[in-house]
C-alpha cells in the first residue's frame, strides 16, 4: 500500500503489521530491511497527517459570544 493515498488508520493498521512481523524475527535480513524503510515512510506520512490535523485544529477560535467558530484555512498559514 501506499502510505501517501493512505489514510492515517490505514497506514497505522500496516505499521502494525510491519511491527508485528519483524518482532517475529522470522524473516530474511533483505525482508526485515524492506519491511524497516516501508516502516520509516508510514511514521513520515503519519507524522505529516497528524500536523495537518493538528493546524486544522487549530484553525478553531473562540467567537464573540464565547461559542468556538471555525476561521478559514488557507494555505499561507
Amino acid at each position: 500500500m501506499n502510505e501517501n493515498n493512505a489514510t492515517f488508520e490505514q497506514n497505522m493498521a500496516r505499521l502494525e503489521q510491519i511491527v508485528r512481523s519483524l518482532e517475529r524475527g522470522d524473516a530474511p535480513l533483505e525482508e526485515s530491511l524492506k519491511l524497516f524503510e516501508e516502516g520509516t515512510g508510514l511514521v513520515r506520512a503519519c507524522g505529516k497527517l497528524l500536523d495537518e490535523a493538528e493546524l486544522q485544529v487549530k484553525k478553531v477560535m473562540v467567537g464573540p459570544n464565547g461559542a468556538p467558530v471555525e476561521g478559514a484555512f488557507t494555505d499561507e498559514e
